[in-house]
């Protein structure tokens, strides 16, 4: 479904990228780990458009996107829930769920914010409520439900756990891999929290200093405590 290969990619003059290569395939998790600086959340970045790829190329569906903006990417079938300020804080939380759709026409908006509340039961009961007075795991789901509006074949999710406590980090996997499973859509997680990403992904890239250091199966990886020691020096 995603294809990068041999991608160069950075901000200004400073390159983070280093002929980096990976893939996707339809309906999978992968996660993509290593220490901080790797260029991780610069892969989800140059894939959803935020930033242009120097050098090499990014297919989707077998169509060239590297010149894509984030919006066209969109309506491929990409959507990307970034680290930090996940919300419309000063929206309510049904606002924030329509501009998730901004692309849809109106009939299909109203549907299509229903299935994803069917997804997050509990955001039925505060869809009139400011999203800023959420809880920080009320937040995460809410950019989640947002990103599936546009009903994606690819979720790319920047790390999930950011502040949440261990519950919450728990909750928020395992309703990752809900939508994985009910939904069908393939996803690509970038997380610091190694063994519980490495719990519900299939596959893992780990990056160090913007290029892979490791690829394979997660479960190959979950339990070898060298081998991730050495990943994160």
């Amino acid at each position: 479904m995603l294809t990068i290969e041999q991608l160069d990619a950075g901000y200004n003059k400073k390159q983070v990228l280093f002929g980096l290569s990976l893939e996707v395939r339809q309906g999978e998790i992968v996660a993509l780990i290593g220490p901080n600086g790797a260029g991780k959340s610069t892969v989800l970045k140059a894939v959803c458009g935020l930033i242009r790829a120097w050098n090499g190329q990014i297919t989707f569906n077998g169509e060239l996107t590297n010149d894509s903006t984030p919006a066209k990417n969109v309506t491929r079938g990409i959507t990307f829930c970034p680290q930090g300020s996940r919300v419309f804080h000063e929206l309510s939380v049904q606002e924030n769920l329509q501009i998730g759709g901004f692309q849809l026409p109106s009939r299909d908006l109203a549907g299509r914010i229903d299935e994803a509340l069917g997804l997050f039961p509990t955001l039925r009961d505060r869809l009139k409520q400011q999203a800023g007075k959420l809880s920080g795991g009320e937040q995460q789901m809410l950019a989640m439900a947002r990103a599936l509006i546009p009903k994606p074949r690819l979720l790319m999710v920047d790390e999930p756990s950011l502040g949440l406590s261990p519950n919450l980090v728990r909750d928020v996997f395992e309703t990752i891999v809900r939508i994985n499973r009910e939904t069908g859509v393939a996803v690509l997680i970038v997380e610091q929290k190694v063994r519980e990403v490495l719990g519900v992904a299939q596959r893992v890239y780990s990056l160090k200093l913007g290029r892979v250091a490791f690829d394979g199966l997660a479960s190959e990886l979950r339990d070898n405590r060298d081998k991730l020691r050495e990943l994160f020096l």
